[in-house]
């Protein structure tokens, strides 16, 4: 399975994620932005690249992308303003966020380990 297709799973599952949480604000990986798809399939690359890696370096290194890209810290998520709750630090991230990453990094690891990435 390519970085992609991994990436997907990995968005469609923050997606069914969301969903359970009432956040229904979530589009499916087919009608995601592309900007959406690319930052997860960086978050895939880095894993790859960082098995071992702290929940908090994969949160550091998605924040580092979205900074370079001209988002910063806002209130609520807006794609037009560039502006995202979670640019924050990971340990000031809420639980429900860490389990974002939670989630991420066992998709991308379960691929990894059985030698399917």
């Amino acid at each position: 399975m390519d970085s992609q297709q991994i990436a997907r799973i990995c968005h469609e599952t923050n997606r069914a994620y969301c969903e359970s949480i009432g956040d229904n604000s979530q589009r499916t990986w087919a009608e995601a932005e592309d900007w959406q798809r690319e930052s997860a399939m960086r978050g895939v690359w880095f894993r790859l690249a960082n098995p071992e890696a702290a929940p908090s370096a994969q949160h550091e290194a998605w924040m580092n992308d979205k900074m370079k890209d001209g988002w910063v810290y806002g209130a609520e998520k807006n794609a037009a303003l560039k502006t995202h709750p979670c640019l924050v630090p990971y340990e000031q991230l809420p639980a429900e966020q860490k389990i974002k990453d939670a989630l991420f990094i066992g998709v991308v690891e379960a691929f990894r380990r059985h030698g399917a990435s």
